[in-house]
């Protein structure tokens, strides 16, 4: 294995929130900031590539105009000067945004999408464009795996995971349709929070699957991955999205913790996961004690993956197969049998597959009357060797399916070394409680308890 070079020192590896303290009380300049994630991006974009673009003097001329605006004693964001990094499926006014494929190379949006919009009213700077699979799905893009270059980041959101892990940044935006937050913070050991489907608006947002398309972020702490909440709440564009899920940051982050009670769910493709993972999360049980208690899920939640599979296919083949027919000969093999799936389904099976989501969400509700949290693998085990593919997201596609919120917390290593998730999920709606009870799951493991 490839000797880690995550550093360990420096302004660049300050958390977000810990970033924004210290601008707003003057102990560090945006302009700071961003000079040093810039210095690590130039140190190790070459290993990692994790950007698709980046415009240095933007970045350093929006982050004077934040401590300007601080010298001053202008109201500051919760973000007020803070790097962050964003999938390069996501519009940015200006900003070249390809959604991981040639034919849209040098796409220049007119118009920021809403999360960008919102990033920007809380003082963010937006430092550029991260690597995306092609049109978020399997076809990797150049991205390698920070702790092992030799090693898939996963996908689709590569780029913004890696950049997190690589110390280039404190906070990224990605996405899920599938397991595309999840599986790569699991691979690259940071902390990956999808919240509830209809939490955040995905205007300015490439539309893949819309019954199934989220918005997530990765961050280096579950105190940073509330700010998630900032995006959060209609904007009148987003039809799938009717409220708030909120407040995270003060509910989720409070004070005392409250002892969860976890549901351990191997699921119905338990199977699926590496040995060495099924033995990490018996010790985790066992660890857990009287916490964690076995659950096994009705046997219909063993059709939910292909549910899911049907519902992406025929969606994407209906949003994204006019890029098939222009180029076919631009685009990998298995997106265009992707789309060729979705063309050849039968509409009462997809009406029929897209409506189970409900069914299975349903079906969870006594689970959630017992417990705070589900405890299952984030991935079948640590990155895979190659760049040929980004691993299996198997353990991340029913949740996606239900809309159930979820996060990744980095807390294991697998017989290499390597990151390996703890994936936690909550019921719909409660994105709090999921990520209070994370807190509690992330102090209890490292020793320092819940009082």
């Amino acid at each position: 294995m490839a000797a880690k070079r995550i550093p360990t020192e420096g302004p660049c590896l300050l958390t977000a929130r810990e970033a924004a303290w210290r601008i707003a009380e003057g102990a560090l300049n945006s302009s700071e900031l961003v000079a040093a994630c810039l210095e690590r991006i130039a140190a190790e974009e070459e290993r990692v590539q994790a950007w698709e673009f980046i415009d240095r003097d933007k970045a350093m001329a929006e982050a004077e105009e934040r401590d300007r605006r601080r010298r001053r004693g202008w109201p500051l964001g919760p973000l007020h000067g803070v790097p962050v990094a964003i999938k390069d499926i996501i519009d940015v006014k200006g900003m070249p945004t390809a959604n991981g494929t040639p034919i849209d190379a040098g796409r220049r949006p007119f118009e920021d999408a809403t999360v960008i919009r919102r990033l920007r009213a809380a003082g963010a700077v937006i430092l550029g464009k991260t690597v995306t699979t092609e049109f978020a799905y399997y076809h990797p893009g150049k991205t390698r795996n920070p702790h092992d270059p030799g090693r898939t980041p996963g996908g689709s959101s590569s780029g913004s995971a890696a950049a997190v892990a690589a110390g280039m940044v404190p906070l990224a935006l990605g996405s899920q349709t599938n397991g595309s937050v999840i599986r790569p913070a699991s691979f690259c050991g940071v902390i990956g929070f999808k919240p509830s489907f209809g939490a955040v608006p995905r205007t300015g947002v490439l539309t893949l699957a819309p019954s199934l398309d989220q918005v997530g972020v990765f961050a280096r702490t579950i105190e940073d991955a509330a700010l998630a909440e900032l995006l959060m709440g209609p904007d009148g564009r987003d039809a799938d999205v009717l409220e708030s899920p909120g407040p995270l940051i003060g509910t989720a982050l409070s004070e005392p913790l409250v002892t969860p009670a976890l549901a351990f769910v191997k699921t119905p493709i338990w199977e699926s996961a590496d040995a060495s993972t099924r033995d990490a999360f018996g010790e985790l049980g066992e660890a857990l004690g009287e916490q964690a208690d076995e659950v096994e899920l009705p046997e219909v939640f063993s059709r939910g993956i292909g549910w899911l599979g049907s519902v992406m296919a025929a969606e994407m083949a209906r949003n994204l197969g006019h890029y098939v027919d222009r180029a076919p000969d631009r685009i990998s093999e298995k997106f265009c049998q992707l789309i060729a799936d979705g063309r050849a389904m039968r509409a009462p099976d997809y009406l029929a597959a897209r409506d189970m989501r409900w069914v299975l969400r349903d079906a969870l509700g006594p689970i959630f009357d017992r417990f705070d949290a589900i405890v299952t693998p984030a991935a079948p085990g640590e990155a895979p060797e190659g760049l040929e593919g980004t691993g299996d997201p198997v353990f991340n596609s029913l949740w996606t399916f239900c809309g159930l919120p979820t996060i990744s917390l980095p807390l294991m290593t697998g017989p290499n070394g390597l990151p390996l998730g703890v994936q936690l999920v909550g019921q719909y709606g409660q994105d709090a409680r999921l990520l209070r009870t994370a807190r509690w799951l992330v102090r209890t493991l490292s020793g320092e308890g819940d009082a």
